[in-house]
């Protein structure tokens, strides 16, 4: 059996994303790619995305849990506004961006979810719709 009690305070930044990001999921030992579950935290001040741009993924679902503040995704056909103790979920090949707005007046604290953790994102531009 193994149990891991990790307080994402304790953590040192996950990678060289230019937004505060924890990922307690490496911390409890799993690794980043081909896991069941990737989890982070992320601290959005206003104007920061999360750590990736506009993109989607092939076998990835994610979801977005608010812990405080308000965080907006971007999507081809609208926005979400997702309030504290709210959660979005994103399907893969759905393509988002999750973002703090530049007029936000806090920051954003949020849990992400990424199941199974793969590195499977592509970008996406959204003229490419047009």
């Amino acid at each position: 059996m193994g149990y891991h009690l990790i307080d994402p305070d304790d953590l040192e930044q996950w990678d060289d994303r230019p937004t505060d990001v924890r990922s307690l999921s490496v911390a409890a030992g799993y690794d980043y790619q081909d896991s069941k579950l990737g989890l982070r935290v992320y601290e959005l001040l206003p104007g920061e995305q999360s750590g990736l741009r506009y993109h989607y993924h092939d076998d990835q679902v994610e979801a977005f849990y608010v812990l405080e503040g308000t965080l907006h995704v971007e999507t081809p056909d609208d926005e979400y506004v997702v309030e504290t103790d709210h959660a979005l979920f994103v399907d893969p090949g759905s393509p988002q961006r999750a973002f703090n707005p530049d007029h936000a007046e806090t920051t954003v604290r949020i849990l992400a979810i990424g199941a199974p953790s793969v590195d499977d994102a592509h970008a996406y531009d959204p003229s490419d719709d047009a």
